[in-house]
């Protein structure tokens, strides 16, 4: 992985956080309630539980600790030189590799605990083992406090340095400190690198980005370099070096031509001599920063003599002043181009570049005769520009300016303000002599009205305003036609469907049932038949008015309907009325408790007296609180 966010790293808490942190989550999310007559087997549990789960903490935690941590072996090769140079690997990946056996140490307890759990025979010989567990987890964590103050420290250094993107498009800044390296970054990009007249201002690398060509760039600014050997350098000016070495980047070796940084143009020569060798295959320029002060045509015959060998190396000079600002945009624009070429040849050598170049077909236009066609204005467009001339004059347009002046024109809309010419480029006030300045009418409006409307009158008899509104031919009239008679029919088709899923149900009018019902009287009367209290025909007059006498339906104590013939339960096998009660008693006293019990499972802080004083008693006083 090329670019690595080291801002997402978990943080990294001490030892004792990290033992409070696990034991705290064990005790909340575990079962707390256990008692000595539970049975064995799920005394045994409730401990085991307690303990994997302690177990699987520490693992979680300790892994995602060593999962965020960049690998040396898997990020990009400048992350890994990098490290290197701030942190010292050997220690960080031994910081990494005591985590791990931690972990593992901390695996192997818990299944050896676990083991000894099952056989244990009560409920004290499994707490004490439990609580072995535990305590040899902790130690093993409290053992690994350097190691997690390290990883820490690490986690807080790489959150706060650059974002570096080592394969994208980037321009590296070099050279002697205090040459003008981060006046340079701070002219072409957004960043804020501090300046300061003295050297090693700059301690670490700095990114800036800036645009050319419609295309991001990154710009790193390093740390400035001394010219002695790699094994007497700082961890500063290491940084530099392998930045150097790893990104793919356009080099600025900037040199100060005035020599006010404390070494002069000699000893900057000796420091690019010593450093070229991490310049191959990069495109390289030398800067001579500071001609505002001298220009490397006033610099001495021997002096000058080092420019001209840069030339004849094919290494290009170019000059600029970070303070003039002069030659600033030059060197980003060469430095921009030399990268962009050397990148499109690279990948002009790559395997991919056919392929690509196999779906590209370039068409060019092959002459048809040896006769000469210039371009040329349509008859009907030049009589169009010539009616709208007002009084044989065209009226000047500011894109007519701004094709006369080219890049010397700047838009100024003030000059057309209806204002004095020595008030025009003024501030303009809210109260202008006595009124406001939203009511104030030019004196010559109604003139310029007159013009305006000339002008719009020749335009108009010209034609420019004329739409081309080409008439529908008869073949698209038909079709206009026979699309609103489809669209018509189907209109018909689908009402037609509608009413056939319609259901129409027979509906009886009242009047007809009115007339039913009263000749349905009339034939019950014929027949000898009245109706009772409420309307309904069910008896005759030949019918006996006893009533039938039903056998009544028995019922228990409790209202449920039993057989005549059967005992009830609650009677049945007790002898008298006080066995009834009493049983009675001991039923509902036995429901009550199962209920109870069924209500409360292990982890429930269940208050098991019916009345704890000490929690409804009121206000405590003075005393001891052992009964809590």
């Amino acid at each position: 992985m090329s670019h690595y966010n080291f801002k997402k790293i978990t943080v990294v808490p001490s030892s004792k956080d990290f033992i409070d942190i696990v034991l705290s989550k064990t005790q909340r999310k575990t079962p707390t309630v256990i008692h000595k007559h539970y049975a064995i087997g799920r005394i045994r549990h409730f401990y085991m539980r307690k303990v994997r789960y302690t177990q699987q903490n520490y693992h979680d935690k300790l892994s995602e600790i060593i999962n965020d941590f960049p690998k040396l072996e898997d990020i990009h090769p400048f992350y890994a030189d990098l490290m290197n140079v701030l942190y010292d690997k050997d220690h960080y990946k031994l910081a990494l590799g005591q985590i791990n056996t931690a972990k593992h140490l901390i695996d192997n307890v818990s299944k050896d605990y676990v083991r000894l759990l099952k056989y244990a025979d009560s409920l004290y010989r499994c707490k004490q083992l439990k609580k072995a567990a535990l305590g040899r987890m902790c130690t093993i964590m409290k053992r690994q406090n350097q190691s997690l103050e390290y990883l820490e420290q690490v986690r807080q250094h790489l959150s706060r340095l650059p974002s570096i993107d080592p394969n994208t498009r980037t321009l590296l800044i070099c050279g002697f400190p205090n040459v003008g390296k981060s006046s340079f970054i701070n002219k072409i990009t957004r960043a804020d690198v501090e300046v300061q007249p003295y050297a090693f201002t700059t301690k670490s690398l700095f990114v800036g980005h800036t645009d050319y060509k419609y295309l991001r760039w990154q710009v790193v600014d390093t740390p400035g370099i001394l010219d002695h050997s790699l094994e007497e350098r700082n961890t500063i000016e290491m940084q530099a070096i392998t930045a150097l070495a790893h990104l793919r980047a356009a080099v600025l070796y900037i040199m100060d031509v005035s020599q006010q940084c404390g070494h002069t143009i000699e000893e900057q020569v000796e420091l690019f001599k010593n450093i070229q060798p991490l310049f191959a295959n990069k495109p390289l320029l030398v800067v001579a920063n500071k001609i505002d002060i001298i220009r490397p045509e006033e610099l001495p015959e021997d002096e000058k003599k080092f420019f001209e060998d840069f030339e004849k190396e094919g290494i290009p000079v170019l000059k600029m002043s970070t303070v003039t600002e002069e030659g600033v945009i030059e060197v980003k624009t060469e430095s921009c181009d030399r990268l962009l070429a050397q990148r499109v040849e690279g990948k002009m050598k790559g395997r991919k570049v056919n392929d690509i170049l196999n779906r590209l077909h370039l068409a060019m236009p092959t002459e048809r005769d040896s006769k000469l066609r210039p371009p040329c204005i349509p008859k009907g467009v030049k009589s169009k520009k010539s009616a709208m001339q007002v009084e044989g004059k065209r009226k000047k347009l500011e894109r007519d300016i701004e094709l006369e002046m080219a890049d010397e024109y700047v838009l100024d809309l003030q000059k057309h303000y209806l204002l004095p010419e020595d008030e025009k480029y003024d501030t303009i006030p809210e109260l202008w002599q006595g009124r406001n300045i939203a009511d104030y009418i030019d004196p010559d409006i109604e003139k310029k009205l007159e013009e305006l409307e000339r002008e719009e009158a020749l335009r108009e008899a010209a034609g420019e305003y004329d739409e081309d509104m080409s008439s529908e031919d008869e073949e698209m009239q038909e079709i206009r036609k026979m699309a609103s008679k489809i669209r018509n029919k189907r209109k018909i088709i689908m009402m037609e469907s509608k009413e056939k899923r319609k259901v129409e149900k027979p509906v009886l009018p009242r009047t007809a049932i009115r007339g039913k019902r009263s000749r349905f009287e009339r034939d019950m009367e014929e027949l000898g038949v009245e109706p009772d209290n409420e309307g309904h025909y069910t008896r005759s007059r030949s019918r006996s008015k006893t009533p039938l006498v039903r056998k009544r339906q028995r019922t228990d104590s409790e209202g449920r309907a039993r057989s005549s013939s059967r005992t009830p339960r609650d009677i049945s096998g007790v002898r008298d009325a006080s066995m009834r009660n009493k049983a009675k008693k001991l039923s509902k006293l036995s429901q009550r408790r199962a209920n109870r019990f069924g209500k409360i499972g292990e982890a429930d802080r269940a208050i098991r007296a019916s009345m704890p004083r000490h929690l409804y008693a009121g206000k405590r006083k003075m005393g001891k609180a052992d009964r809590r």
